[in-house]
């Protein structure tokens, strides 16, 4: 039985990374807000690397710091490491890289969201949104909670009809076994707007206390770097070491032996994937030249042993995943906590948004962050 929860000006439909700034900008603009997410656990996850920043991507930290946002200063507030990218060039492509102990970056950013002025937090999945006369109206929840409002932005990231595949093994899922959000696409179709299938992944994750880090190069911070947030003073604090390591010939012939049982190769996936992001099974298929590549090693956080091997996702089989780190330098007795996989979702065509990222047709819809992603590559 449907009942009216409220009027509002914003809701918000995520609470990753855009999804947390879209709700804190309107609602540090005086707008009464709501953010959904479907597990509140799920705020603000960093559920491939937990980190901020990077090439290019740090200076988009910068410019959401310029504007207001949260993520510089969440990341000043949790940070396990930090160092600047590129100094080999020239200071226009400079970037701050820091890795995150990921339980606290969204612990803390939760709590921002919670304290925050104007802004209600809430669990539960949207199932359908209301348009009138061209304009949305409302949005609904599972149970039945129906919420008049005045704009709605949708960042759902890889939430979408979310399906998870581990080799031959799919099932529908979000990332890290969250829910996946299935009737939000269907209604998204009844009112017109049009989806497209992509596609990305996540290494595994491993104990660390079955690598052998002396096999390994150590990668460090660096002393007396800047704060991530112009309103903060550079700081010092114990940083944890990463490592890089390579894959092998012997890595990259498991890999060959086993394509056919990537559900990429094999068709089961229909989605587009980012090229600035590859699997290693695209890797070695596309670099066949290559006769290493990078793995690094770094910490997922202070309180856990798990380690995250970035640069070695994949959608294959466990058992071949298994075999292939195996390969590695240092990982010859890896221990897997979780294994790599590939997730299929549902996004929009950005070409159908204006400049300011509403969709064309339909006023007070906005689109922020991942659901955007599959043509801007």
């Amino acid at each position: 039985m449907s009942y009216i929860a409220g009027e509002y000006d914003v809701a918000v439909v995520g609470a990753g990374h855009a999804g947390c700034e879209a709700a804190l900008a309107a609602a540090r603009l005086g707008m009464k807000t709501l953010i959904f997410s479907i597990s509140l656990e799920a705020i603000a996850n960093m559920p491939c690397n937990p980190h901020i920043g990077g090439s290019s991507k740090g200076h988009l930290v910068r410019e959401i710091d310029a504007l207001g946002g949260e993520m510089g200063k969440n990341i000043d507030k949790t940070m396990i490491q930090i160092k600047m990218l590129n100094t080999s060039k020239g200071p226009a492509v400079h970037s701050l890289r820091a890795q995150a102990d990921r339980k606290r970056y969204q612990a803390e950013m939760k709590h921002v969201l919670e304290k925050q002025e104007n802004l209600e937090v809430k669990q539960g999945e949207i199932v359908n949104i209301e348009i009138k006369d061209g304009k949305v109206v409302s949005l609904e929840t599972d149970v039945g909670a129906i919420y008049k409002v005045k704009t709605i932005i949708l960042a759902t990231g890889t939430y979408l009809k979310g399906k998870i595949f581990i080799g031959e093994y799919s099932k529908e899922s979000g990332p890290d076994g969250v829910a996946a959000a299935n009737k939000l696409s269907e209604c998204l179709k009844k009112i017109g707007i049009d989806l497209v299938r992509f596609k990305t992944g996540t290494p595994a994750r491993i104990n660390r206390r079955s690598i052998d880090f002396s096999k390994m190069e150590i990668q460090k911070g660096d002393e007396g770097i800047e704060a991530f947030s112009f309103e903060n003073e550079s700081k010092d604090f114990e940083q944890v070491d990463c490592y890089l390591t390579y894959t092998n010939e012997e890595t990259h012939k498991i890999i060959r032996e086993n394509l056919h049982r990537s559900p990429l190769y094999a068709g089961m996936i229909e989605g587009t994937g980012p090229r600035y992001c590859p699997s290693i099974e695209d890797k070695v298929v596309r670099f066949s030249d290559k006769p290493r590549h990078q793995a690094f090693v770094e910490p997922i956080g202070l309180d856990t042993e798990e380690m995250y091997i970035q640069g070695m996702s994949s959608s294959l089989p466990e058992d071949v995943q298994i075999a292939l780190y195996h390969t590695i330098p240092g990982l010859e007795k890896a221990e897997f906590t979780r294994p790599a996989y590939a997730i299929e979702y549902d996004c929009i065509d950005p070409s159908n948004l204006k400049l300011s990222l509403e969709y064309r047709g339909i006023e007070g819809l906005f689109m922020a962050g991942q659901i955007n992603r599959n043509f801007w590559i």
